[in-house]
């Protein structure tokens, strides 16, 4: 059973102010092993899409590259660019929209770099020899790097269910190509009967790979299966042409996960903060109201058990009036299934399978 390691939000003095408590979280889950004096640590984690406002803030990550300072780690905030065409798909916007955010000098004591380059060409390739890929291609950094420290926001997400630590590792460190690899399988399909051509989807798509002629109509040699259509869609009308795709987009995830922590065997260690829980991801260039009172963070050295545990700390919660949870308030109703009709438990039952982790966690309160 994996130790995962838990602090609330609550405070009435200084000394438990967030960054007190990311510091102890830190180092009672042991994050601190993960890396040695003068190692180069990637902190990987989400910059947001311009026009977003409720990616992580700058300042916990900042406390974060703090103890890995204080530790002799070199850290390094990263990311990998977008398949999509919005304000990360290159190195130059990606970095941009970084200092935009904060994450930039004297907010954050660390550089940021871009993991696969200045067009996200700067990939390894490695032989995993899984169920869907033969290998997994992802930014150069996160592969040279000698630890990993995995700082996520957990919210929703329109085709995993859920977006938490593995999401982060896997989908996020790919390299364009492959993201391309993740998302082919889950092309959307538009359903006519209920599509009233109002023509949002063809705003928001950035392959411009739909037209509207009274329905929707989505160039299927155009499309990246980037999902931004679905998010947008006010009536519904888009979805996976395949739901299994939903499922095999998952664990996909999952194998990129295994070709990255291939080689750094006790070198990785996750923090999520479960805070502004929105329905949607931070890739949109717009946030939505969060679903669920901020809960609090949590750190381990199982990525799996970490994202178990956030999944389960927000199904607990009472889901927020006026949010898209509305109709699902109950405390203990399944509240990312009913963001999403899709089972989001795949990339966590996949991953325990592959030997990422556990499933079964002890939740260590501070």
């Amino acid at each position: 059973m994996s130790k995962v390691y838990f602090a609330g939000l609550r405070a009435d003095r200084q000394s438990q102010n967030v960054p007190s408590k990311i510091r102890r979280l830190f180092e009672e889950a042991g994050l601190g092993s993960t890396f040695g004096n003068e190692d180069l640590v990637a902190v990987k984690t989400h910059f947001g899409e311009p026009g977003s406002t409720t990616f992580l803030r700058p300042q916990f990550v900042g406390a974060v590259v703090d103890m890995i300072r204080q530790g002799g780690g070199k850290p390094f905030l990263t990311d990998s660019n977008t398949l999509y065409l919005g304000g990360r798909s290159n190195a130059v916007d990606h970095l941009i929209a970084a200092v935009r955010h904060g994450y930039t000098y004297p907010v954050i004591d660390a550089p940021a770099i871009i993991a696969d380059g200045l067009l996200g060409k700067d990939e390894v390739e490695v032989e995993v020899d899984l169920k869907h890929c033969r290998t997994v291609k992802f930014g150069a950094a996160a592969h040279h790097a000698s630890s990993i420290l995995v700082v996520s926001h957990f919210k929703g997400h329109a085709m995993t269910g859920f977006g938490g630590a593995l999401k982060n590792l896997g989908m996020g460190f790919g390299s364009r190509a492959g993201k391309l690899e993740m998302h082919k399988l889950a092309h959307p399909a538009v359903d006519e009967d209920r599509c009233t051509g109002c023509g949002i989807c063809a705003q928001s798509c950035p392959q411009s790979a739909i037209d509207v002629d009274k329905k929707a109509v989505i160039d299927t040699e155009r499309c990246t299966g980037c999902g931004e259509c679905w998010v947008a869609c006010p009536c519904d009308a888009i979805g996976p042409q395949d739901p299994q795709s939903l499922i095999d987009i998952q664990e996909k995830i999952v194998e990129y996960c295994y070709g990255i922590l291939e080689g750094k065997k006790g070198r990785v260690g996750y923090m999520t903060f479960v805070v502004d829980v929105t329905p949607h991801c931070d890739c949109p260039g717009w946030s939505d109201l969060p679903v669920v009172p901020d809960i609090g963070i949590l750190a381990s050295l199982d990525p799996v058990a970490i994202d178990q545990a956030a999944a389960d700390l927000v199904n607990r919660a009472g889901g927020l009036e006026g949010t898209q949870l509305s109709h699902h308030l109950a405390p203990g109703e399944d509240k990312i299934r009913a963001l999403v009709d899709v089972d989001w438990t795949a990339q966590l039952r996949y991953a325990e399978e592959l030997g990422l982790g556990s499933r079964k966690y002890e939740l260590i309160e501070l």
